[in-house]
């Protein structure tokens, strides 16, 4: 299947990654997946949250918004209470970028993730999770140079793509149309390494079968490999740099 922005079924948006988009943050990545755009930072803060005091390990939490500007009309600021949707993401990017990590290696530190839509076209959480893991390695290399790290805390990369199934074709990495139309929707969060973090799956209409769960599954780990050599990419051509 060819789609309306020329892509075969199983090939990712085009991507970009740009770091240090801001200086005030230790990471600060815009990640550009087709027309979805999205500021991922990443800042140090001295401490953790009470009911982690005195285990001598970090943590990292995770907020996510969508600016007034990011889709047509002008949406709401999510103040003083974000919406259920905006919650339900931002404990999911936590949860992506903590399996990457070991506390134990940055303790009495919270690594705080802000992730901010700036403009949506599909796929806001995934490219979340890929662009803020590319700011958490940046951030811990600052904390590395200040020699705050007792070992490298990264144990693997982190990323995550939708996948879904629209007019019976298994498409990868939906923009907003497609995941519109979709008769199911999944977005698979997985590492480098090739394990699976986690995988979130709906039918929007009628439910689907096991043989077409795995399909996507295989779908979905295939960009989750395509990202992470991303990730890699760019590591490398900023060592080179």
């Amino acid at each position: 299947m060819t789609r309306t922005d020329g892509r075969t079924s199983d090939s990712l948006r085009p991507m970009r990654f740009t770091r240090n988009f801001i200086n005030s943050a230790a990471g600060a990545v815009l990640v550009e997946a087709g027309e979805t755009r999205v500021l991922c930072t990443v800042s140090i803060v001295p401490g953790v949250p009470n009911w982690m005091r005195g285990k001598k390990e970090g943590w990292l939490t995770a907020e996510y918004a969508m600016l007034p500007g990011s889709v047509e009309g002008r949406k709401r600021r999510e103040f003083p209470h974000k919406d259920g949707r905006s919650v339900e993401i931002q404990r999911l990017i936590g949860r992506a970028l903590r399996a990457a990590l070991d506390f134990r290696s940055f303790p009495d530190i919270t690594l705080a993730v802000d992730c901010d839509v700036l403009q949506a076209d599909g796929g806001t959480r995934c490219a979340s999770i890929t662009g803020a893991m590319i700011a958490l390695e940046d951030a811990l290399k600052k904390l590395d140079s200040e020699k705050q790290l007792v070992s490298w805390p990264l144990k693997d990369r982190v990323a995550a793509v939708s996948v879904g199934l629209v007019h019976d074709e298994t498409l990868l990495d939906l923009d907003y149309s497609e995941d519109f139309a979709a008769d199911v929707d999944m977005n698979v969060i997985g590492t480098a390494s090739g394990k699976i973090i986690e995988v979130q799956g709906t039918a929007e209409g009628e439910p689907f079968s096991r043989d077409a769960f795995n399909q996507l599954l295989d779908l979905g780990m295939k960009g989750v490999r395509e990202l992470t050599q991303m990730q890699e990419e760019v590591r490398i051509e900023t060592v080179q740099a």
